[in-house]
């Protein structure tokens, strides 16, 4: 019997307590020779086999729960072998993992522990390779302050004893090369803590993940790169026209005999044609990264690297966005840094110390949503993060990404009270760390994915979001304009007899228009909680509703910055978003409809082709060469009229009456003389409007008005907005 090997470290094998197994298991060096030792609990037999299938010897059970030690006759170097584990008359031929050398190098320590691997998701998680000429998965973990880390799954009967993992002390990452692990297994990592409780975590790097209320991770391999074509680089421009239709994938449709999901492949098939014949160009989709809570929308996510389990696996949605470029559209995805779930086998607490988050309540605890915050100014955690938005561009073609509550980030005091917040080391409210990560998330995608873009939802005048980075911006290429949607919903929801006394809320947008690059968003945030549908909130009769979201959408469309539409508002749904149901395209047939929705998506249509085959709308957005108010202060007839220009000089006037009052003989000076065909009207009967207009064109005429030489005499059709476009 061995004498190298205490008792009391073998107890501690079976304990589930030893920290550090290659120290004992595996091949050692000895007096007496090589001795080779092993743990395979209640085996009853174990043989050595070298690579020439020959049995070696046997080694002696020293340890009646399972624990194996014999020293290797005749032989003083080290060898490969396998081993021979009986189980009674059951046995199997298995591979050591205690045999195999670490394979973290030197640099990936370095980095890792740096904060500044560009892609630690290639080296941490569960990963497909070989060692030694033998196929396996080499699983690693960060978790510097555990006591002992294992990996437990489907391959041991979920026992943490069978394989505790490597530390690396330099970097805080666990390591075990297990041969012979299949894909589609499923995994997670057991840790003793720092305060010796036991735990048990999903991989924070998993790639696939088991559809809730499960929650173990699932071996899947590293997606292969997609590179960035020029024509989706070039739709990505600010200078392009950009029409993004928002989607949540559980509601868009669903299976009407049981109301369950569609998957991937079947909401590819229905959704990208949709959205490409409704004229759209990008499709944006609430976040993906699995998440535990139906109702969070994907806005509490616990597995960033892992596409929901809820429509299929990460190869579908992969297909999924490979069929949107097919039809010629971009893709962007929510991305969600801001907070996490406090769930057990998340990243809450996640080594028995705050890793993740901040320890203190004050810095790490979300109030509004009971979530807890990221620990920016953790090398791991920024990593853990930037790699993230890069891993989603990168690995699953993505062409941009939409980052969630930008404001809760970079303000410490966000919805808090006085007493409630730490301030920064200068005294201030803002979040210095966020702020640098987000700069680094930037920087990140603009070096390794140039084209694809990132947008802030970010609800504060909050100075340089989109100033590039060297100019101490932020970096981002667009930001949600969520001042001009406030303020132009209010107006919206007001009886028209009192909308001239908020005129202003309409124009108050341009005072700040070129301060930022914006998108001007109605999205999924304004269509539940009580708010009512965009119909809902329209005042008047059935009638009015109608024509006043065409005429809403009309200015929408010809007011500078690239345009976002939450899915059902295209229809106009009645009802408030339900996450859990399918939209309402009942409404689209006439014997429920009326005719009013499909009146609205066909204007929504019309929209977007206008849209698209009219520089003007969209090449100068960011250029205050490319607006010009006409009629600003007619509040008392509750009318605006502005040019948008293009580059060439192209011209198109945009006329909104927002009262239910047919305006005729209205004069509106123009800056340049000509024909100005109406080349799209809210109030036609195409889209079960009135029907009143201008006869097809207006011909300027050299009557001075509104300070300028020209003018022209227009009908506007009540609660309408048209769009009159200069002849060439």
């Amino acid at each position: 019997m061995t004498k190298l090997v205490s008792q009391d470290v073998i107890n501690a094998f079976f304990d589930g307590r030893h920290s550090d197994p290659f120290s004992v298991l595996g091949m050692h060096e000895t007096d007496n020779g090589i001795e080779i030792r092993t743990l395979y609990p209640d085996a009853c037999q174990v043989f050595v086999y070298n690579d020439q299938q020959e049995q070696v010897c046997e080694l002696e059970r020293i340890d009646e729960r399972g624990f194996f030690a014999a020293v290797v006759p005749n032989t003083r170097s080290f060898f490969a072998y396998r081993l021979q584990v009986c189980w009674g008359k059951d046995s199997q031929i298995l591979e050591d993992p205690y045999r195999f050398h670490p394979m973290i190098s030197d640099l990936d320590n370095w980095l890792l522990a740096e904060g500044s691997h560009l892609r630690p998701y290639e080296i941490l998680g569960a990963h497909f390779m070989e060692c030694d000429g033998v196929p396996g998965v080499n699983f690693r973990l960060w978790a510097p302050n555990a006591k002992r880390v294992s990996v437990v799954g489907d391959f041991n009967y979920w026992d943490g004893r069978r394989h505790p993992m490597r530390f690396h002390p330099a970097c805080g990452v666990w390591e075990l090369f297990l041969p012979k692990v299949a894909l589609g297994q499923l995994y997670k990592f057991e840790l003793i803590d720092c305060y010796d409780q036991l735990r048990l975590k999903a991989d924070p790097y998993a790639f696939s993940s088991q559809l809730r209320p499960d929650t173990a991770s699932q071996i899947s391999a590293l997606p292969d790169v997609v590179e960035m074509s020029e024509k989706r680089r070039k739709a990505n421009q600010q200078d392009q026209p950009i029409s993004i239709y928002e989607v949540h994938l559980g509601s868009w449709r669903r299976n009407l005999e049981n109301n369950f999901w569609l998957n991937y492949d079947e909401i590819a098939d229905e959704l990208i044609p949709y959205v490409k014949e409704m004229g759209f160009t990008h499709i944006e989709f609430l976040p993906l990264s699995e998440f535990p809570f139906d109702g969070s929308w994907g806005y509490q996510p616990i597995g960033l690297y892992s596409p929901t389990s809820r429509f299929g696996s990460p190869e579908a949605f992969r297909r999924l966005v490979d069929k949107a470029h097919d039809a010629g559209l971009n893709v962007i995805l929510d991305w969600v840094p801001g907070h996490f779930p406090s769930d057990t086998h998340g990243l809450a607490a996640f080594d028995g110390t705050a890793l993740y988050e901040h320890a203190d309540p004050r810095e790490g605890y979300h109030q509004d949503w009971n979530t807890l915050i990221y620990n920016y100014g953790r090398n791991e955690v920024r990593n853990f993060l930037s790699a993230n938005a890069l891993y989603w561009l990168e690995r699953f073609g993505l062409d941009g990404i939409r980052v969630d509550a930008v404001a809760s980030m970079i303000y410490r005091d966000y919805s808090r009270a006085e007493g409630q917040w730490i301030p920064n080391q200068y005294g201030g409210r803002e979040n210095l760390e966020a702020i640098d990560f987000l700069k680094q998330t930037n920087r990140i995608i603009n070096q390794e994915m140039p084209g694809a873009i990132s947008v802030a939802e970010e609800s504060t005048s909050f100075e340089g979001i989109t100033r590039p980075l060297q100019y101490n911006g932020l970096g981002f290429n667009f930001k949600w304009n969520m001042g001009w949607m406030n303020d132009t919903l209010s107006y919206m929801q007001k009886d028209p007899v009192y909308r001239q006394y908020h005129h202003n809320q309409m124009t108050f947008g341009m005072v700040y228009q070129y301060s930022e690059n914006f998108v001007l968003p109605l999205s999924h945030d304004e269509v539940v909680h009580g708010k009512s549908s965009l119909l809902d909130k329209m005042p008047g009769d059935t009638w009015q509703k109608f024509a006043n979201l065409r005429a809403y959408y009309g200015y929408m469309w010809g007011y500078p910055g690239k345009k976002l539409l939450f899915m059902g508002n295209e229809f106009a749904q009645g009802r408030e978003w339900n996450y859990e149901e399918s939209l309402d395209w009942f409404l689209l047939d006439e014997q429920h409809g009326g005719g009013w929705h499909k009146g609205v998506q066909q204007f929504v249509k019309d929209l977007n082709r206008t849209y698209q085959d009219n520089a003007s709308l969209y090449e100068l957005d960011n250029d205050p060469q490319g607006f010009d108010w006409l009629v600003v202060d007619d509040y008392q007839n509750s009318v605006f009229a502005f040019e948008r220009q293009s580059r060439k000089g192209e011209r198109i006037v945009v006329v909104s009456n927002f009262t239910p009052v047919p305006r005729y003989d209205y004069r509106i000076g123009v800056n340049v003389a000509g024909e100005y065909e109406e080349i799209l009207n809210s109030d036609s009967s195409f889209y079960q409007g009135s029907n009143v207009g201008n006869g097809g064109s207006v011909q300027s005429e050299p009557i001075a008005s509104h300070g300028r030489k020209q003018s022209i005499n227009l009908v506007i059709p009540p609660l309408a907005t048209i769009y009159l476009k200069l002849k060439a």
